[in-house]
């Protein structure tokens, strides 16, 4: 039977985390992540899966991040009936993360209905509920590192510590051959970690493999090595500066792993006078409850530092309301990490118009997404549908990113050689994959087995008599990697009021407006 492979997400793009692996032993998934980014890549996590979901035998899960497991409950919905293969810890922190992420799902589509219903336009479904998360819970199972598993006849896999967050790994799999034909080896790196994080060790792996897949979120970007101490010093200049300002400081941040990475060095700092005394507020419901899971796998230091008396959980949406109120001298915390849901938009159209008040973001902000229109410099950004003029301070400080920075990539890579048949370049946008491509060959990685597979690419690893049902292609090549034309018509609306604000008289504004209706007519 044939052996192939289809990247039904994270190709030219880094979110929507999907592997489809049909084989002789039935059919499996390596991720099943949401999309993130433009209103364009959102959608996908609408449509259809490019695949039936009741022909999955089971999911390999790398990690417990929502743009690697978000769309699990869809694919139960959907008609899968097998099992999540993930670690302990992993398990543990979807156990909060998916009905968190259904319970988003359930109010962002009320709100959006709520708008729909007002314009005249039809209403929709959210892509799957809180009940619907909790029923996908019961198919998890955990695995531990380290031990081979045999999931069917002549599949088995192994997981490796991938260094990224709490319970991440990567993936080794063995699919045996038919007679005649040899067994299949592959390794698929998941999210790989810096090796320097809070929480986590360096990531690991085997060598000598068929096929590697392997992620490139920074494939074209060098960070300067650090001690913790270098760290704390850096977050420590950026939060005096917000606080000196005298405006609040607003962290969007993701609420696993970034949260409690953030609370242990503001914990640290506070400690010993290097900041003074600051109210720090963690308003994101999921990163209390990981914060309480991440405890449980800590040592008792790290543990203490996550429940510092300069800490306050938010309960509920009252009080996150009430944060409004707050005028100067806090910190808040709160997710999404890239401000593209939650509780964070709120607070960025409280404190953004205010040019005492400071954005710091602290992680991956993908193509399409406000964190990255924020980091580009924009004036002004819609949120809400509400246009929001962008006076405060917008910092960046990518330090605190768990993925792996190009050198860290390519250690990783060598260390995983020999590769004897291809190494595909995933989890990235188009022009960090080509640069780590360019850096890979310059180190001896022949250009013969290196390639940048896009969305819904499928690839035969050893061929068959059997005939597999082809997958649709969804998106063109290069949309995961950029903007779309929800971001340009925001722009556009925003440029017109400032130009209709900029002109003297009322008759000038006419003119304008009848010259774009002409030529919008004329289109």
């Amino acid at each position: 039977m044939t052996l192939s492979v289809t990247f039904c997400g994270a190709a030219g793009g880094v979110t929507g985390s999907c592997y489809l692996l049909r084989t002789p032993a039935g059919n499996f998934l390596i991720d099943c992540g949401m999309f993130q980014g433009s209103k364009t890549v959102k959608e996908l996590n609408y449509g259809p899966f490019p695949f039936d979901a009741s022909d999955i035998r089971a999911v390999l899960l790398t990690h417990a991040h929502i743009d690697h497991s978000g769309l699990i409950p869809k694919l139960v919905k959907a008609g899968f009936v097998g099992v999540v293969f993930a670690t302990e810890p992993t398990c543990d922190l979807l156990t909060y993360m998916l009905p968190d992420s259904g319970y988003i799902q359930e109010t962002e589509v009320d709100r959006l209905n709520r708008r729909n219903a007002r314009r005249g336009r039809p209403q929709v479904e959210p892509i799957y509920t809180r009940e619907d998360a909790e029923k996908a819970l019961k198919r998890l199972r955990p695995v531990e590192y380290h031990q081979w598993i045999e999931i069917a006849p002549g599949f088995e896999v192994r997981y490796w510590d991938a260094g990224h967050i709490l319970g991440s790994a990567s993936i080794e799999v063995r699919i045996d051959g038919e007679p005649g034909h040899k067994t299949r080896h592959l390794l698929f790196s998941g999210d790989i970690g810096t090796g320097e994080a809070v929480f986590n060790d360096a990531p690991e792996g085997p060598s000598d493999v068929d096929y590697l897949f392997v992620e490139t979120t920074y494939g074209d970007r060098q960070r300067v090595d650090m001690t913790a101490d270098e760290r704390r010093t850096m977050l420590a200049t950026e939060v005096r500066e917000a606080l000196i300002a005298g405006g609040n400081l607003v962290i969007p941040s993701f609420a696993v792993a970034r949260t409690q990475e953030l609370l242990v060095d503001l914990a640290a700092l506070f400690n010993s006078g290097q900041l003074p005394k600051a109210d720090v507020f963690i308003d994101s419901p999921l990163a209390q409850r990981a914060t309480g899971v991440f405890a449980r796998y800590l040592d008792a230091q790290d543990a203490r530092a996550l429940n510092h008396p300069n800490f306050h959980m938010v309960p509920d949406v009252e009080a996150s309301i009430q944060l409004a109120r707050i005028k100067g001298g806090a910190i808040i915390l709160s997710a999404s990490g890239m401000c593209d849901a939650g509780r964070v938009r709120y607070h960025l159209k409280n404190n953004l118009w205010r040019p005492e008040c400071t954005v710091l973001l602290v992680g991956y902000q993908a193509a399409g997404s406000l964190g990255r229109i924020l980091l580009s410099g924009a004036k002004n950004v819609r949120i809400h549908g509400d246009q929001i003029q962008v006076r405060a301070r917008v910092r960046n400080l990518d330090i605190y990113s768990g993925h792996a920075d190009q050198q860290t990539l390519l250690e990783w890579v060598k260390a995983r050689q020999p590769v004897h048949k291809a190494i595909f370049l995933t989890h990235g946008e188009n022009p960090a994959r080509t640069t780590f491509r360019d850096l890979l060959i310059a180190n001896d990685i022949p250009a013969k087995l290196l390639s940048s597979p896009s969305l819904d690419e499928t690839v035969v690893l050893r061929r068959g008599k059997d005939h597999q049902p082809p997958i649709t292609r969804r998106l063109g090549h290069d949309v995961m990697s950029r903007e779309d034309w929800h971001n340009d018509y925001a722009r556009t609306l925003t440029a017109l009021s400032e130009k209709l604000a900029a002109l003297s008289t009322n008759r000038q504004r006419e003119k304008l407006l009848a010259k774009l209706t002409s030529t919008i007519e004329r289109s």
